[in-house]
């Protein structure tokens, strides 16, 4: 069965659309915030987001932005903002489409079937790659989930591999700590944590690299951390 999670603050409309998808056979999701999107997304397993831009807690954007790094699946905007730069912006975000308000249920279902159907032949065409080896020896298998540098396995935690997971598959893009703590702890962070601080200087410390002359994580003082490891033949 499709699984589908709607984030939608109007209740009104979300019961109309959590209804007719569900006539149609398909399992949906409902969450009211931002906040309770991006976590019911990092807890659930989900085929397809449909997502309202005017949400409390987190907007639309952010989430769009947070869903974007961690997954592939279509990603639908429903809002009722007309203006062309939300569109774009939401659009460069990773959005695969945007439906504007009012939109009839037949608009919503027949745009979601075709994103379906689309995401189905391009998972069947898409390459899976498992192990990654990068410069100054470190590889990392993702489908086994562990990591050795220079033939050596490294042992680290959950959090530790889910965070040099994200550095990867994004390379030379700034994180915040913020934007780590919402993408590996699926919550926003709060004031004063120093939760990133710990778990990144406890990774440097298991790779056997230094802050001041980084191999692969790079600290981007002002800004967070970024992935600066080649990946080599």
């Amino acid at each position: 069965m499709v699984s589908i999670l709607l984030v939608e603050d109007d209740k009104e409309i979300a019961r109309i659309c959590k209804d007719h998808l569900l006539r149609q056979g398909m399992d949906v999701t409902w969450a009211s915030t931002g906040k309770e999107g991006w976590e019911d997304f990092n807890h659930g397993d989900y085929d397809l987001v449909l997502v309202d831009l005017m949400l409390p807690e987190m907007d639309g954007f952010q989430l769009c932005k947070n869903i974007r790094l961690n997954s592939d699946i279509p990603l639908l905007i429903i809002s009722a903002k007309l203006e062309e730069e939300a569109k774009i912006k939401g659009l460069d975000l990773g959005a695969d489409d945007y439906i504007t308000k009012p939109f009839s249920l037949e608009e919503l279902v027949a745009r979601v079937k075709s994103h379906l159907r689309r995401y189905q032949r391009y998972q069947g065409t898409e390459p899976q790659i498992s192990e990654m080896k990068f410069n100054n020896g470190l590889v990392i298998n993702m489908e086994q989930r562990f990591v050795t540098v220079s033939g050596e396995e490294i042992s680290l935690t959950t959090k530790e591999f889910a965070l040099l997971q994200l550095f990867i598959q994004h390379p030379h893009r700034t994180f915040t700590k913020a934007e780590l703590y919402e993408h590996v702890w699926g919550e926003v962070e709060g004031i004063g944590n120093n939760t990133i601080n710990v778990h990144i200087k406890s990774l440097r410390n298991k790779l056997g690299e230094q802050m001041k002359e980084p191999k692969w994580i790079e600290t981007i003082w002002g800004a967070g951390y970024r992935f600066i490891g080649e990946q080599s033949i």
